[in-house]
């Protein structure tokens, strides 16, 4: 169910804009929809009261946690949604939560658990804040990063609600709404038209447009020059710096030659780089660089002016990396069903 479906239904009730605000905070603060201050002006109409218990059933249907994995770094959590699909959320250190934006992905990064199996299907922005508002029945949510599942940019208008309306109703300070994408010009349309602003995570991997091209199969042809460019006007248009992802894979992108070309890109930029040493997925042959190159390369970085942080990928203390706990999940499923098959199979 969409945001604008959910506001047109409170209309349709009869509910004026400040009660159509307060049942959405109560919901995104993942409070009972009646919850919250009853003044004389913003007593809820009769037939909307009436009519809550319904709404609160509906809007607990887009999303549940169907199991949760807590971790060093955070807790995954696999959340089912209303037709069985599932994705995951993590609930970060320091009041942060990840989301994800669809189920599975279209852009097929080598390194990468979720893209494996493709796109399967869009994410609607009721289902990108509904994880929100479950992940604040367990923490304090004062970060939203859209770095889970999927590619937001495939799935613009769907997280652009949900952003805006986090923003608002959802009252999380817009700095602190991180749009994450490999990249794509659309974004960079979109962004400056939209009423709240977020940061932007760039997903970089290298300096060399070939190799990102092997790295990132299907996503658009932008030159790793042009990308930081389009980045650098955002970030000078907003104030936010710009968060360079660059996952470390060993004899892959580790290299001096990559070392070179990040100074060379990113010199005098409003950017950090995040180095997250590669998170090992089974069935995948690459390898994360030893910790101490790792540490090395942040070094070199940092002397030359880049400011670099080396970040650890959530999840790996429980085998549960991006995309990991629903690969496992699906794994297990066949598994049984495959066992029940048998069983039910006319014996020899």
């Amino acid at each position: 169910m969409e945001i604008e479906r959910i506001r047109a239904r409170l209309r349709d009730l009869g509910a004026r804009p400040s009660h159509e605000a307060r049942l959405l905070r109560a919901w995104l603060q993942g409070r009972a929809l009646d919850d919250g201050p009853r003044t004389e002006s913003n007593r809820l109409p009769k037939v909307v009261q009436v009519a809550l218990p319904v709404l609160e059933a509906e809007l607990a249907t887009l999303a549940r946690v169907r199991s949760a994995h807590p971790g060093e770094d955070g807790t995954r959590m696999l959340v089912e949604l209303a037709d069985g699909q599932a994705v995951e959320s993590v609930l970060l250190p320091r009041d942060g939560l990840c989301v994800s934006t669809q189920v599975g992905c279209a852009v097929g990064c080598v390194f990468c658990m979720t893209g494996r199996d493709g796109l399967l299907r869009q994410l609607d922005s009721g289902e990108i804040v509904a994880q929100v508002s479950l992940a604040r029945r367990r923490q304090r949510v004062h970060k939203v990063v859209f770095m889970g599942m999927g590619e937001p940019a495939h799935n613009l208008d769907a997280v652009v609600a949900a952003i805006e309306l986090l923003g608002t109703e959802g009252a999380i300070p817009h700095k602190n709404l991180v749009f994450s994408t490999v990249g794509d010009r659309r974004v960079f349309e979109r962004l400056p038209q939209m009423r709240v602003k977020p940061a932007l995570a760039l997903s970089l991997h290298t300096t060399r447009a070939e190799l990102r091209a092997q790295l990132l199969p299907r996503a658009p042809r932008l030159d790793p020059a042009e990308l930081v460019e389009l980045g650098e006007a955002w970030a000078r248009s907003s104030g936010y710096p710009i968060q360079y992802q660059w996952t470390l894979i060993e004899g892959v992108n580790d290299g001096d030659d990559e070392l070179e070309g990040i100074v060379r890109l990113l010199a005098g930029k409003h950017a950090v780089m995040n180095m997250i040493p590669f998170n090992r997925v089974d069935g995948l042959a690459y390898r994360r660089p030893a910790a101490e190159r790792a540490a090395e390369i942040a070094r070199r970085l940092h002397r030359a002016g880049i400011l670099t942080k080396l970040r650890q990928s959530a999840g790996q203390d429980v085998d549960a990396g991006c995309g990991q706990l629903r690969a496992r999940e699906a794994r297990v499923a066949f598994v049984r069903r495959e066992e029940k098959r048998a069983l039910r199979s006319p014996q020899d």
